[in-house]
């Protein structure tokens, strides 16, 4: 595994920085896991979300689009939050890669059992860092400010 993956230093910057997310996986559908993690990313984080789901349906407010290459020019997306299961998820992080310059992706995060090692990978080695296998609900109580994980040592 890359020393970028999970990284508590990268994860901690995406989490306490504002920023918008791409929401990939994120309809209306209120009982979906995507649904309430990402009003709980807005709500309690203050981020800005892109839904991106195949209904382009607006969620939280907020304009939805089928996919990545949708979202309008001019958009700055940090973060690619994939709510896709493991075996779509090489397409969507493809897609993230193609997209990258045009949108100003940095991360690509894979939800709690999202995995993809070929695909993240290929993030990687694209520049992107990567979070993989975890959830924002659930790391954002682990790792804080001043934890240490930004610490330098001699």
């Amino acid at each position: 595994m890359s020393a970028h993956r999970n990284d508590p230093a990268v994860i901690r910057d995406l989490l306490h920085t504002p920023a918008t997310w791409a929401v990939v996986g994120l309809g209306a559908n209120p009982d979906r896991t995507a649904y309430a993690v990402s009003l709980w990313l807005q709500r309690e984080l203050g981020l800005r979300l892109v839904p991106v789901h195949p209904s382009a349906a607006k969620v939280h407010g907020r304009q939805g689009y089928a996919t990545l290459a949708d979202i309008p020019d001019g958009t700055v997306v940090k973060v690619v939050d994939c709510f896709v299961n493991s075996e779509r998820v090489g397409q969507v992080v493809d897609e993230a890669i193609a997209e990258r310059e045009r949108l100003g992706i940095e991360a690509l995060w894979l939800q709690l059992g999202v995995v993809d090692e070929d695909a993240a990978a290929r993030a990687e080695a694209a520049g992107l860092a990567v979070v993989m296998d975890t959830c924002p609900k659930i790391e954002y109580p682990r790792i804080q400010p001043g934890d240490g994980a930004n610490a330098v040592t001699d």
